[in-house]
């Protein structure tokens, strides 16, 4: 385990809008709001067509082949992740969402593209004085959270 400390900062409530793509719209507001790094959760509806990745083809197999999701209809979702800039100063949104319909659901990261049906409540806790920075990290070619 490796870890660092942070402090908290201001706290932010977003009302995402019908056909917003999640992560664009929470790594854009961190970039203007000059969030270096944050919590986020998030609650609401996802749009017919948004993408999750769900999974790795194999358990450890690589080069990692990354299995995709497309949503059919609408999903009631819960959401949680963080947000953190990489070694360019890129804000990352790295979130998981729980998506369900009727009786099914399907739980995933939303880097592919998830996008708000009507809206998305999404609060977002900075964390100030904090050093941690997603770096790609070998042999998974991914970049990962580095404390």
């Amino acid at each position: 385990m490796r870890y660092t400390t942070a402090e908290p900062g201001r706290i932010f409530v977003l009302r995402l809008e019908d056909g917003d793509i999640v992560h664009e719209v929470i790594e854009q507001f961190a970039d203007e709001h000059n969030i270096e790094a944050a919590s986020l959760i998030a609650v609401g509806g996802a749009d017919d067509g948004s993408r999750l990745v769900v999974g790795p083809g194999e358990d450890r197999g690589l080069p990692l082949e990354i299995m995709k999701e497309t949503l059919h209809h609408v999903h009631e979702i819960a959401g949680t992740g963080t947000l953190f800039r990489d070694a360019e100063g890129t804000p990352l949104v790295h979130m998981h969402m729980a998506c369900g319909r009727n009786t099914q659901t399907i739980t995933g990261c939303i880097r592919e593209g998830v996008r708000v049906w009507h809206v998305m409540e999404v609060v977002v806790q900075e964390l100030k004085n904090c050093s941690a920075r997603r770096v790609v990290e070998e042999p998974l070619g991914l970049k990962l959270l580095q404390p």
